[in-house]
């Protein structure tokens, strides 16, 4: 398991190709990557900074990553959030998950960005053309988590 927060951006098929280099059981590679985007709940976006609380971030994230693995048959979890401002089109997320077949891999790299949407302490600000705001949680979001439980 690899939980990184860093401003840098990543290579995600680097990132890919470490994690399942040398170990001939990975029969499949899931992978997430999270874009900002140019506009939010109808507005233009300029930019979006990302704070966390460090040290309990990357415990949080750890965590969601142990479940995933308790849950489905995995090899390895990659999670990289980046923070700082980002512009639109740049990286913000990258989940990647190893495992034997696709199911396990497809299934436990959603529920961890599910999680992650729902669980990690990040903080998120956006620059409108109306000034500077704060970005809630989305209900979507929390459906989406709600629906692993359902699913034990």
């Amino acid at each position: 398991m690899s939980v990184r927060i860093q401003h840098e951006d990543f290579d995600a098929g680097a990132e890919i190709g470490r994690l399942r280099a040398g170990d001939p059981r990975v029969g499949a590679v899931a992978s997430f990557v999270g874009v900002a985007r140019d506009r939010n709940d109808g507005a233009a976006v300029s930019s979006l900074v990302l704070e966390h609380y460090p040290g309990m971030t990357e415990k949080a994230i750890e965590a969601i990553v142990n479940q995933a693995k308790a849950r489905w048959s995995v090899f390895e979890i990659l999670v990289i959030h980046r923070i700082g401002e980002l512009k639109p089109l740049e990286q913000i997320v990258l989940v990647v998950v190893t495992s034997s077949h696709r199911g396990d891999a497809f299934a436990a790299c959603e529920f961890v960005m599910d999680y992650l949407k729902t669980e990690a302490p990040f903080w998120k600000k956006e620059t409108t053309p109306a000034g500077e705001r704060w970005v809630d949680a989305r209900s979507s979001d929390e459906l989406a988590r709600r629906r692993w439980e359902r699913l034990g």
